[in-house]
């Protein structure tokens, strides 16, 4: 297994080591069919850091993060929080487990319970794990919260509903019931999908100011590469269960190895007015998690493997994530999308240089500035992707 670790002083805040997700489908001929949604991820996370997990619908990003914050039961490996196995916590230990570690949800409005007002919905995380204090220092700490996350007035839109608020504002309500209880960890699966471009933005940058301002460390779901790029300091690309490449967000984005990230990378929008690049489209549908085929997973679909001459051991032997090597990194401002400047991104609807992720300095990529986004390897899971870079 190659050492995909967080640098930094210190051990990682998250370490994820051959993580194993199965599920049995239950019904018709395929009842007894072992589903393997996440088959051996292996990464961690530093203080601080936002680390992406990108990859199709279907791949098993929701799934290793529900197996992280203890809502689905892992099948196999390990997932250590502050070096601690979160594997067999009862009670107590479970409860603090649940503090530290906070989870976003794609759509706000299910996540929100609508007989209650957005002031009650952020007071009850203080409720259930006995924080706050007495009733008057739990009313500051939340005015407060929905202050940070830009829900102005606090006092008057504490006393809303879910159905009074507009999707964003949703949204920000269900990131200030996670951070109220000052969490060192949040994991945000899709927390933008369904929200409309003019409002992720907002978000986005919301989520990097209370990453700067209280140091906390950002599990960043999406399907799209772009918003990626914007917010994360590392990016791992999922397929089918497997992290199939990890690196920084610039030697991901702008030296892509994998032939399923040059895919990805490939469909990516050009912000530039008469740039254009040859579009990578892959043929048919991921396979079934239930039948995930031999060797390299990715084969059936691979452009690289025809390319070649469909070569037997694509076909017979699974690569490991193995270390790119320096040169992987390629040319500085090679960039798939032009290389554009910093903030410049897809969501960049804020003034010019000031997208959501436009902190860093010029040039420096879309989470330069980041306390862990530097000094990490570039891994990936493929026998040829070196040769043919």
């Amino acid at each position: 297994m190659t050492d995909v670790t967080a640098t930094g002083p210190g051990p990682p805040l998250l370490a994820v080591d051959e993580l194993v997700v199965q599920y049995r489908s239950r019904r018709g001929p395929r009842a007894r069919r072992q589903i393997r949604a996440v088959d051996g991820v292996s990464f961690s996370l530093g203080t601080g850091e936002i680390l992406a997990l990108v990859g199709e619908s279907g791949c098993g990003k929701t799934s290793i993060v529900r197996a992280i914050a203890r809502l689905q039961e892992p099948s196999g490996g390990r997932v250590l929080f502050r070096g601690r196995s979160v594997a067999h916590l009862k009670r107590r230990a479970l409860r603090r487990l649940r503090r530290d570690i906070q989870v976003v949800f794609q759509d706000p409005f299910e996540s929100l319970d609508p007989r209650l007002t957005a002031y009650d919905t952020v007071q009850e995380s203080l409720l259930v794990h006995k924080l706050g204090g007495t009733r008057a220092a739990r009313r500051e700490q939340v005015l407060a919260m929905l202050e940070q996350v830009g829900l102005h007035p606090a006092e008057a839109i504490a006393r809303r509903y879910p159905h009074q608020l507009s999707g964003g504002q949703r949204q920000r309500l269900v990131i200030a019931g996670a951070m109220v209880l000052g969490p060192d960890l949040v994991i945000a699966d899709e927390p933008v999908s369904m929200l409309d471009v003019s409002l992720r933005a907002g978000i986005l940058r919301l989520m990097l100011d209370l990453r700067d301002a209280r140091g906390v460390s950002i599990l960043f779901v999406t399907h799209d590469l772009s918003l990626a790029w914007v917010v994360a300091d590392r990016v791992a690309v999922v397929y089918l269960g497997r992290i199939v490449e990890i690196g920084t967000a610039d030697e991901v984005i702008r030296a892509p190895l994998h032939p399923y990230t040059r895919a990805l990378v490939s469909v990516i929008p050009v912000p530039e007015t008469g740039v254009r690049r040859e579009r990578i489209l892959l043929r048919g549908e991921a396979p079934s998690a239930s039948r995930i085929p031999g060797g390299c997973r990715f084969h059936p679909r691979c452009p690289l493997y025809r390319r070649l001459d469909e070569p037997e051991r694509c076909r017979t032997d699974d690569p490991a994530l193995a270390s790119a090597g320096p040169s992987a990194s390629g040319p500085a401002g090679a960039g798939p999308a032009g290389a554009g400047p910093a903030g410049a991104g897809p969501a960049g609807a804020g003034p010019a240089g000031a997208g959501p992720a436009g902190a860093g300095p010029a040039g420096a990529g879309p989470a330069g500035a980041g306390p862990a986004g530097a000094g990490h390897g570039h891994a990936v899971a493929c026998h040829f992707a070196r040769e043919n870079s």
